[in-house]
């Protein structure tokens, strides 16, 4: 299975934030979009990514806080990104390797959706399903199973 399955299966919403934007606003976001990341973008080329993970870290430092801080205070300025032609399998060992949670898909410079750990863990199990129904069915099947 390639990263493009996964974003035709998501679907096409994407959600960004612009480096100048409020922290807050951005966490408002993806509250109300129940997602764990947003991609940041600066005049239509990505400029980093803002995760939980950031928010977090932005939260201690601030006390509890986030006070007038921006998203280019805070953002992972050089995330890892990769290409849909990319094997899920692949792609699932970038992503333990590096600790991504997300990563944002780009062919080329274009930004073709976020993948989460959680959509190649749902990817790797549909397609475990699936092989063992084949499996079970190719076995049923099997002139030794009628014995």
């Amino acid at each position: 299975m390639l990263v493009s399955e996964i974003l035709r299966i998501k679907g096409n919403a994407l959600f960004t934030t612009a480096p100048d934007g409020a922290v807050l606003d951005a966490v408002k976001v993806m509250v109300d979009n129940d997602i764990g990341s947003l991609v940041v973008m600066d005049h239509g080329r990505i400029a980093g990514i803002l995760t939980f993970r950031e928010i977090l870290a932005a939260l201690a430092s601030g006390e509890g806080a986030l006070g007038k801080r921006t998203v280019a205070e805070i953002c992972d300025r050089d995330p890892f990104t990769c290409a849909p032609s990319l094997d899920v399998m692949s792609l699932r060992g970038a992503m333990l390797e590096r600790h991504a949670r997300y990563v944002p898909v780009m062919a080329d410079t274009t930004l073709e959706g976020v993948v989460s750990f959680h959509d190649v863990a749902k990817a790797v199990y549909e397609e475990q399903i699936f092989e063992n129904r084949m499996l079970k069915s190719y076995i049923g099947d099997s002139p030794a199973a009628t014995l």
